[in-house]
């Protein structure tokens, strides 16, 4: 069976439409794990993804009636642009079903092919199931994304040219999974040719299908699917794509969602190319190996899959990014509530940079802070929340909480009964460490902060939101306290979004 496998990866037709994509060094994410680390471009394909390879290769075998009536295909979005790009190079009809919480930048490079789009159904599943029943009815090619032969003999020639790029000794490829297609055609040749080479099979920790399956012995079905790597968001390995692996596949890594962000952040210092989520996980995967494992001077492969994210992701992948480098904690803190406390505790955090501050005034003895910290090292995080408590101050270490990560963050504070002498004000803090501190240190006895709100995004100038209150309710105290700290500052108090949300 692996010969006739050998044969069709051999025989495959992409090059019609695919190209032989580079296999580059990441000399940064190399000497930050201490092996040479070679990334195979996917990426650079003309649908900015491997997909093509195996969708061309199934559709190019299709002649008489079946060309007629044309291909079909269920995707989220990858596959998707292969078969339509396939099927328009070959003149055939295609429609493609995607579920309805497919990328924008998909869908539109999808029509744009020149494929039918139906969106149907919230998840790969249904949309599959929905394909399935209008091939049946319209007697349309079925183009499978992972679990056809010509689909997996198609992506097996990634492995074909990795061999032949580098002929040198080669420790290990980590590739991505989504269905196991990929995986599953790389596998083939790869312990055909290089039974040595380890093949490495790394999935999202909330869509890891081919995981379960090794465990269970046989594909079974995910209860839930996290759709955050949308290019693997798949709820059950292909059967033929298991059968391949289960025995050709040494190792399968789950990473989370941090540290696929933090992946797209290291190709894009080696690279300067975005990659999306499923197309980064070979790299997470290969940086979880090589903490875990502890194993240097290596040479090893990493599969860039794909590319196609839309740009408005960025900005959550940003965020995220530090935290899976373990570069950011985020805590939850509790204080008094009188005069000085506000400064006392930053005393006791130190010269830490300061990545997040979100506080409100409230009403009763203490008060809640949401506190995110850079750290230097990992270790780091455990050290601050010691120092913390050292102060005497409540804290809870929320690093890994997903609810303060993404939703608490951005909900912190809320109106508060303050009086009608609260003032607000939108600074511009010069992005340095002790910024926050100068602030403080002028802070007069007689000025209350009611509000705080600071985010570093990376920029020289840190943006803050606070709110003073003149004890004895001299707002000329106020001015002279800004007048002094020389910080460049907007008056916000009769913002409507201040005045409607906040006061």
């Amino acid at each position: 069976m692996a010969e006739q496998y050998i044969e069709r990866i051999l025989r495959a037709q992409v090059y019609d439409v695919a190209r032989e994509t580079p296999l580059e060094d990441a000399p940064r994410l190399s000497k930050r794990v201490g092996s040479r680390v070679l990334l195979k471009r996917e990426d650079l394909q003309p649908v900015f993804s491997f997909k093509l390879r195996g969708a061309y290769n199934r559709i190019a075998r299709l002649d008489g009636e079946a060309a007629q009536r044309g291909v079909i295909a269920a995707s989220a979005g990858n596959h998707a642009q292969g078969v339509a790009l396939a099927a328009g190079r070959r003149g055939l009809k295609a429609l493609i079903v995607m579920p309805t919480t497919t990328p924008e930048i998909k869908v539109e490079s999808v029509r744009e092919l020149g494929a039918e789009v139906v969106l149907y159904g919230d998840s790969y599943d249904e949309a599959y199931a929905h394909s399935v029943e209008i091939a049946d009815r319209t007697r349309m090619t079925y183009v499978h994304p992972y679990d056809d032969p010509d689909v997996i003999a198609g992506q097996g020639t990634i492995a074909v040219e990795i061999l032949r790029q580098h002929a040198g000794p080669l420790d290990a490829i980590f590739v991505p999974v989504g269905g196991g297609g990929l995986a599953a055609g790389m596998a083939v040749y790869l312990k055909f040719l290089r039974p040595e080479v380890r093949l490495i099979a790394v999935e999202p920790s909330g869509a890891a299908c081919l995981d379960a399956a090794m465990r269970a012995g046989r594909p079974v079905p995910l209860d839930e699917v996290d759709l955050f790597a949308d290019g693997a968001a798949v709820r059950e390995v292909g059967a033929e794509a298991f059968r391949l692996l289960r025995d050709r596949i040494d190792d399968v890594i789950t990473v989370s969602t941090d540290e696929i962000c933090a992946a797209i952040l290291d190709i894009f210092q080696d690279t300067r190319s975005i990659a999306e989520p499923a197309g980064a996980l070979a790299v997470a995967g290969l940086k979880r190996h090589a903490e875990r494992s502890g194993e240097a001077g290596r040479t090893w492969v990493a599969l860039l899959s794909g590319a196609n994210i839309g740009f408005h992701r960025l900005r959550h992948i940003s965020e995220r990014a530090e935290l899976g480098e373990q570069r950011e904690a985020i805590f939850a803190a509790t204080i008094p509530e009188r005069p000085g406390s506000f400064r006392r505790f930053c005393e006791a955090i130190g010269d830490r940079s300061i990545t997040e501050f979100n506080y409100r005034y409230s009403e009763g003895d203490a008060a809640h802070v949401f506190l995110g910290v850079q750290l230097s090292r990992p270790e780091e995080r455990v050290a601050v929340m010691a120092a913390i408590e050292a102060a005497g101050y409540g804290v809870v270490d929320l690093t890994e909480n997903e609810l303060a990560k993404i939703h608490t963050r951005h909900l912190v504070g809320g109106r508060a009964v303050v009086g009608g002498d609260e003032r607000v004000y939108r600074f511009d803090f010069p992005e340095r460490p002790g910024a926050l501190g100068r602030f403080l240190d002028r802070l007069p006895a007689d000025l209350n902060i009611t509000l705080f709100h600071y985010r570093n995004h990376g920029a020289a100038v840190g943006r803050v939101l606070a709110g003073l209150q003149h004890v004895g309710g001299d707002p000329a105290r106020i001015q002279a306290f800004l007048d002094e700290l020389g910080y460049s500052y907007r008056d916000e108090t009769e913002n409507p979004a201040y005045r409607i949300f906040l006061a």
